[in-house]
């Protein structure tokens, strides 16, 4: 028995997801914290999106 997420919730994560590779890629962290971050969120997609949300790396304008 697990999880699924499927219709409107799917494409919505599937959004967010999009979303934190698109922040984590152009972030100004290593190329190391960068591909854990990746794969944490591509692992574990619901998980890994809300462990970035809040301890994620942040955008260079996020700190300004």
């Amino acid at each position: 028995m697990g999880i699924e997420i499927t219709g409107i919730g799917g494409f919505i994560l599937l959004v967010l997801n999009v979303w934190a590779f698109v922040s984590i890629i152009g972030s100004t962290r290593s190329t190391g914290a960068k591909v854990l971050w990746c794969l944490l969120v591509l692992l574990l997609p619901l998980l890994g999106f809300i462990i970035w949300l809040i301890a994620g790396p942040r955008s260079a304008t996020a700190r300004a």
